[in-house]
């Protein structure tokens, strides 16, 4: 997905926690670039059980990818906010 809309980095922290619920698929790997309130970046990788959130560069627009099987995309764009 790409986005415009701007995260923090506890609710990015929050998102990853509840992709290891269940309630969306089987996550297998979720990665993203989005922007934050303050003008930086906020980049974040995340396997099962293990997240990594941290700024970095500036990319053009948010994106954000979730893989796995039987994902429900739908929630999963709705816990994003996208």
């Amino acid at each position: 997905m790409e986005t415009a809309r701007k995260f923090d980095a506890e609710t990015i922290r929050h998102a990853l926690e509840e992709l290891d619920s269940g309630k969306y698929g089987m996550v297998l790997r979720a990665k993203g670039i989005v922007p934050a309130p303050d003008g930086t970046w906020i980049h974040f990788d995340h396997v099962p059980g293990e997240a990594d959130v941290r700024t970095g560069s500036a990319d053009v627009t948010g994106k954000l990818c979730v893989i796995g099987t039987d994902l429900d995309e739908f929630g999963i764009a709705k816990l994003f906010g996208v």
